[in-house]
C-alpha cells in the first residue's frame, strides 16, 4: 500500500496492493493499522456510497460543527475528484486540488475536515463509496458554487448536471467567515 502527500500536507492519495490471478483480484479497501501508518489515523464511523450517470457534479460540500474527513474511492467507473481548502487563516485558503479515481486505478483520496469536496463523473456511470470520520448531521451541510470563479477549477466536462441545491450553491467570497472552517496548525 502506498501514502503520497499531495501540495497540501494533509491530503493522501492512496495506492492499495491489488492481488490479481485468474479468478480476478482482491484488494483491502481500508485497514486501520496500515492507514495510521500511513498518516490517516482516523476513526470511520459511517460508509457512504453514490451512483452517478456521466456528466453528474456532486459538491462542492463541507460540514462546520460535525465536520467530515472522508476516504473516497470508486468501485465502478471514473471521476474526477476535487478538495478545496476552506480554513479561515490557512495559508492555501482558496486553493484546490483535483485527481482522477477510477476503478482502473484504484486510487483512493484522503480529504480531511474542514475542506470542500465534489466531483464529477467521466464515465457512462460511476459509484463512488466514502468513509467518513463523523455521522452526517442534518441541517450541518453547506455548499460552494461548482464554478466559483475564484477557485477556478477546470472541470472536464463543461456543461455539468447538478442537483438543484448544488446549483444555487454561493461563492467561496460570499460565504460569511462564521459558516467557514478555520485553520489550526498543527
Amino acid at each position: 500500500m502506498k501514502f503520497t502527500k499531495t501540495a497540501f500536507p494533509d491530503i493522501f492519495l492512496i495506492k492499495p496492493d491489488v492481488f490479481r490471478d485468474t479468478r480476478g483480484f482482491f484488494m483491502e479497501t481500508y485497514n486501520q493499522k496500515k492507514y495510521a501508518e500511513g498518516g490517516i489515523d482516523q476513526g470511520f464511523v459511517q460508509d457512504n456510497y453514490s451512483h452517478s450517470r456521466y456528466g453528474i457534479l456532486r459538491g462542492l460540500h463541507y460540514q462546520l460543527k460535525n465536520a467530515q474527513g472522508k476516504l473516497v474511492f470508486v468501485i465502478t467507473g471514473e471521476i474526477f475528484d476535487v478538495v478545496v481548502d476552506i480554513r479561515i487563516g490557512s495559508p492555501r485558503f482558496g486553493q484546490l486540488f483535483g485527481t482522477h479515481l477510477s476503478a482502473e486505478n484504484r486510487r483512493q483520496i484522503f480529504v480531511p475536515e474542514g475542506y470542500a469536496h465534489g466531483f464529477i463523473v467521466l464515465s457512462k456511470s460511476a459509484d463512488v463509496i466514502y468513509k467518513c470520520t463523523k455521522f452526517h448531521t442534518p441541517g450541518d451541510e453547506y455548499g460552494i458554487f461548482w464554478a466559483d470563479p475564484t477557485i477556478g477549477i477546470d472541470w472536464p466536462i463543461r456543461n455539468p448536471v447538478l442537483s438543484d441545491k448544488d446549483s444555487k450553491n454561493p461563492q467561496l467570497k460570499e460565504i460569511p467567515e462564521a459558516l467557514l472552517p478555520v485553520f489550526h496548525p498543527a
